[in-house]
């Protein structure tokens, strides 16, 4: 992927391609697109979303909360959980979005945010807390 993005700057893609579509000008170096903080330097372009991340930390209101270092406990088998405690799917559904639009810079959560989508339809709690391990590594 690093080397399409140098190719991307080396050619000029970023302005041409949305010049034709949309009412811009370059005035200086990308440095954010799309939600998605670009930095350029000659050892590559490298790409982020600390704001992003930053900003659906405060929406779910777990800016507080210390950071872990591990995605998902090794202890954790998530299932169907029939006898857990329900919660809000509109919450839950909200969570595993944001989680999946950040995947784009943070490759390493996918899998344990597309093993926690699979519950969307009735979420438990024990879900929920899976979901916000994960938030809480970001």
């Amino acid at each position: 992927m690093q080397e399409e993005l140098d190719q991307f700057t080396r050619n000029h893609v970023w302005s041409l391609e949305m010049q034709g579509e949309f009412e811009m000008s370059m005035m200086e170096e990308l440095k954010y697109f799309l939600g998605l903080q670009i930095k350029q330097s000659e050892e590559g372009t490298f790409v982020n979303q600390e704001r992003y991340t930053h900003d659906m930390l405060k929406k779910f209101d777990m800016l507080k909360l210390k950071s872990i270092f591990t995605l998902m406990s090794t202890s954790t088998k998530l299932d169907i959980d029939e006898k857990g405690k329900d919660v809000d799917q509109k919450l839950y559904r909200g969570m595993i979005g944001s989680l999946l639009y950040l995947t784009a810079s943070r490759p390493d959560i996918q899998f344990c945010v597309c093993l926690c989508a699979r519950f969307q339809s009735q979420p438990k709690e024990s879900h929920l807390t899976a979901v916000k391990r994960i938030l809480d590594t970001s």
